[in-house]
């Protein structure tokens, strides 16, 4: 079970007024305000920071001719040729 924490934060007057107000708006309260905030924040955080493949390509034309429907094994046998045993 998950209980709530009570915790202080403390918030510049023009920000907690502009949201007080906005809370008002929306018929919403202030602390819903700053629950949203914060999940679109680590909401955000997370996708920013998932792993991303660096680009390794180079410049090339493609698989050549005569490696067309070959099998992996083909192919990196012929990518591993002349170098080492």
């Amino acid at each position: 079970m998950v209980y709530p924490m009570k915790t202080t934060i403390q918030i510049p007057d023009a920000v907690f007024e502009e949201a007080r107000k906005l809370a008002h708006r929306e018929r919403t309260t202030l602390k819903a305000l700053v629950e949203q905030g914060l999940r679109k924040v680590l909401s955000e955080h997370k996708r920013r920071n998932r792993f991303r493949l660096r680009k390794a390509s180079f410049k090339g034309t493609g698989l050549q001719a005569h490696l067309a429907g070959a099998s992996w094994d083909q192919i990196r046998e012929t990518s591993y040729e002349g170098r080492g045993g």
